[in-house]
């Protein structure tokens, strides 16, 4: 259950990043359109993995944590586009990079884990 307490840590102070990342591209940069994509998939992912801590089967599980993994690489996906279109400084993206790559692997390492146990 350890693997599970730190990525309920990481997907939460991912998603307070977000929160502040949006309001950074809103009051500083006036970008409101691609920030909304971000800060709701960027924030997706802790509430996903929060969900799942009450799944009623391991398959219910697996189902929100792949959906969490789903938003994930989304959020990558805008943070890579924010970056792309100077909204993002290089130091910015590589920061949030890494805690995406980071909420990448540790979900699917959960992932393959429990699917190879069934």
């Amino acid at each position: 259950m350890k693997n599970e307490n730190v990525l309920y840590e990481k997907s939460y102070l991912f998603a307070i990043r977000i929160v502040r990342l949006n309001q950074y591209l809103a009051n500083n940069k006036k970008e409101y359109i691609l920030s909304k994509q971000v800060l709701r998939s960027g924030t997706s992912i802790g509430a996903l993995v929060r969900e799942s801590k009450y799944a009623q089967s391991t398959p219910d599980f697996i189902n929100k944590l792949s959906i969490a993994l789903k938003e994930a690489n989304e959020t990558h996906y805008w943070v890579s586009l924010l970056k792309d279109t100077d909204y993002l400084e290089q130091k910015m993206f590589e920061s949030l990079e890494k805690d995406i790559n980071e909420l990448l692997k540790l979900l699917t390492a959960i992932i393959k884990t429990l699917k190879n146990k069934q």
